[in-house]
């Protein structure tokens, strides 16, 4: 995808990432299919990669991409094979080391991978584990009843894109070794000591050649250890970062445990928000061989905030186990409304959004052979999981609320206000969504359309203030450039209702601007981005505290109405730069976007004596002409923009509740935490 760049140099909770990119240009494409027109194509051309060839040819086809996401993922398939063993009940403890070189060590208490000889490859298990694809104990329904990885790609591949890797297995009262390099043993499995242990431990470095970034980023691993340890209750997983020491000459180090699992992720995802109960509702069961296991809770908020994962895997879009438990909740809860005479006096329809609004839960199921679609695949397609968890559902949820009238009757009566605003709501977001022009419904009146309307090589400014706006319309490329400036900082959507969200003049003129509606096949308050009318959506404000704080509402709204414009990579930050450096003794001339870039121009063209330089400081993006504005922060050979993606849809919903909700004091200790206090520019 790109390269990554965190929000900010100091900890963010990394669940929003920026990944930073230059766009290619159709010339770029062009260039790349020159030469291969007079090429014969005959039984030569057709190339058979074998072993792990094909991955170093085609690593994104293997782990996804190539950058940060890519070079993480090599963690997640070393650390998944560990899970597998404590899921198959045989270890307790994973250990993650970043080490100083940024080489990955990991190690279990598990059995071990077996390291005697196979039959039919005539090497040790343990090579065929790690050269051959799809060789792994999960298809051997004996040895794993589930696991995170059915492909049995993940440790050869992580093997096929490192330098070295060095794994150990300790089984048998023995300690086994075999070294690799890109994916080739260096030697024969050897023998180099006696053990009263076992496990496997796994040392690997990713290949610089392949990857565009090398670096690990801790808050990425500790999240996704995170999220496992509340999956798999009982599990430790601890990450150690070599590479951070703190005074005392200890390294950076978090423990990861959960006794109560998915009840302690309810309630962690909740931390930030006011709860309506104080239970969180836990079902864990088996039904149709399928282990279900879901956590629950209500809280006052507006959203509903569901997250569902198959053999530890998070399936970002849903699928069969989503439907299930959606299904379940609403019968059940509407069957009790309805028994209780609850809903008698109700004088407006009730929905099955309804009964998720202000709802909190976590969906985790095994499933022994998964089948996944979708774009990302990581929607879940197995059609006898929708029974299955719908049955769990309805007959824990239908005791809770037999055995808890009074919690009961607090979920009902949130339905009934949410019935009753949804329908307030309704009128306002039938005035966002009017299409013809005669009804007053049509294109802003201040949006600067562009010409092309191809949505692919469309791009929309989201602008901060008029001024701002007047420079980028008359600096702008008419011709895929679009304009729509906004008038002072829009409406923090965390805290408010759907009837208040749109009735808002700048949001309601978002919606028109970008085709954007709501309301889809799978969900009715899912924003539907078919009719999308840009494929970059630029937030461009200033660089001061203002501007950020308006950046932050963007997202904020992006992230609770827009969600998939954040998921598909559609959402980008503007980076205008802070100074005009110009030399006094020459005719040097340079636009910088940090100090570091200041004091550089100094000591190249002004010998480091900052009376030889003119320095222009620009407070906003009025400061500067459309010339300027053009060719800094709109012109896609010079400008830098910065990708905005979800890294963990939990640890972000948590963040934004924290940083965007009521509840003063976790956000006053976050920017206690995270600041590095500066002066400020007056």
């Amino acid at each position: 995808m790109g390269r990554s760049l965190s929000i900010s140099p100091q900890k963010t909770g990394a669940a929003i990432r920026f990944w930073g990119r230059h766009p290619y240009k159709q010339k770029d494409l062009d260039n790349m299919s020159e030469g291969t027109e007079n090429k014969t194509y005959s039984a030569d051309s057709i190339q058979v990669l074998e072993g792990l060839e094909a991955v170093r040819k085609r690593p994104a086809m293997y782990i996804g991409d190539i950058g940060v996401k890519g070079l993480h993922h090599l963690v997640y398939e070393v650390v998944d094979n560990s899970i597998d063993e404590a899921m198959a009940g045989y270890a307790t403890h994973i250990e993650v080391y970043i080490n100083e070189d940024n080489s990955i060590k990991v190690v279990d208490n598990g059995r071990g991978i077996p390291v005697d000889m196979h039959e039919k490859e005539h090497k040790s298990a343990l090579e065929v584990v790690l050269t051959v694809l799809h060789a792994g104990g999960k298809f051997d329904k004996g040895s794993y009843k589930v696991s995170g990885g059915l492909h049995g790609v993940g440790v050869s591949c992580v093997n096929a894109l490192s330098t070295y890797l060095r794994a150990e297995i300790r089984r048998a009262g023995k300690v086994y070794m075999q070294e690799f390099a890109y994916g080739k043993p260096l030697h024969d499995v050897e023998v180099i000591g006696e053990t009263s242990e076992t496990g496997t431990t796994i040392i690997f470095h990713p290949d610089p050649s392949i990857f565009t970034t090398t670096v690990y980023d801790y808050d990425i691993l500790a999240h996704r250890l995170r999220d496992l340890a509340f999956l798999n209750a009982g599990i430790t997983l601890t990450l150690t970062d070599l590479r951070v020491k703190n005074e005392n000459g200890e390294p950076r180090k978090d423990v990861f445990f959960s006794k109560d699992g998915l009840m302690e992720f309810v309630r962690y995802i909740d931390s930030n928000k006011e709860h309506l109960i104080d239970d969180v509702i836990h079902i864990s069961t088996e039904r149709q061989g399928v282990p279900v296991e879901v956590a629950m809770t209500y809280n006052t908020t507006y959203n509903e905030n569901v997250y569902s994962y198959v053999n530890n895997i998070n399936t970002i879009e849903g699928g069969t186990h989503l439907t299930g438990f959606r299904r379940g909740l609403t019968r059940t809860l509407k069957k009790y409304a309805e028994d209780s005479k609850m809903l008698d006096k109700v004088k407006v329809e009730i929905s099955s959004d309804d009964f998720r609004e202000g709802l909190t839960a976590v969906i985790s199921v095994k499933v022994m052979e998964p089948q996944f679609e979708g774009q990302t695949k990581t929607k879940l397609g197995n059609s006898e999981v929708i029974g299955a968890v719908d049955t769990a559902v309805s007959e824990a949820l239908a005791n809770y609320l037999e055995e808890h009238p009074a919690q009961a009757k607090a979920i009902v009566e949130k339905v009934i206000i949410a019935a009753t605003a949804r329908h307030a709501a309704r009128k306002a977001r039938e005035l966002v969504q009017r299409k013809s022009p005669l009804s007053g419904g049509g294109l802003p009146g201040k949006l600067a359309d562009c010409s092309s309307r191809n949505p692919e090589e469309c791009e929309i400014f989201l602008v901060e203030g008029d001024s701002a706006g007047g420079s980028a319309k008359q600096g702008r490329d008419r011709m895929f450039q679009a304009i729509l400036p906004l008038r002072g900082k829009i409406l923090n959507v965390e805290k408010a209702m759907d009837h208040k969200v749109f009735e808002s003049q700048e949001i309601s003129n978002m919606f028109k601007a970008l085709g954007v509606t709501i309301g889809t096949a799978e969900d009715s308050k899912e924003a539907n981005i078919e009719k999308l009318r840009y494929h970059k959506i630029i937030i461009m404000t200033d660089a001061d505290v203002d501007g950020a704080h308006i950046a932050t509402l963007l997202l904020t709204f992006f992230f609770r109405r827009m969600r998939p414009l954040l998921e598909q990579g559609y959402v980008y930050l503007a980076t205008p730069p802070l100074y005009k450096c110009k030399s006094k003794r020459g005719k040097a001339e340079e636009y910088c976007w940090t100090d570091q870039q200041k004091d550089q121009f100094c000591v190249k063209y002004c010998d480091g004596n900052e009376q030889l330089m003119e320095t222009q400081r620009y407070k906003g993006l009025g400061e500067m002409n459309p010339h300027q504005l053009w060719e800094t922060t709109m012109d896609p050979e010079n400008r830098i923009l910065k990708q905005v993606t979800i890294d963990n849809a939990a640890e972000a919903d948590r963040i934004f509740s924290m940083l965007m909700g009521e509840d003063v004091g976790p956000r006053r200790e976050f920017i206690e935490a995270n600041a590095t206090y500066a002066n400020i520019d007056a």
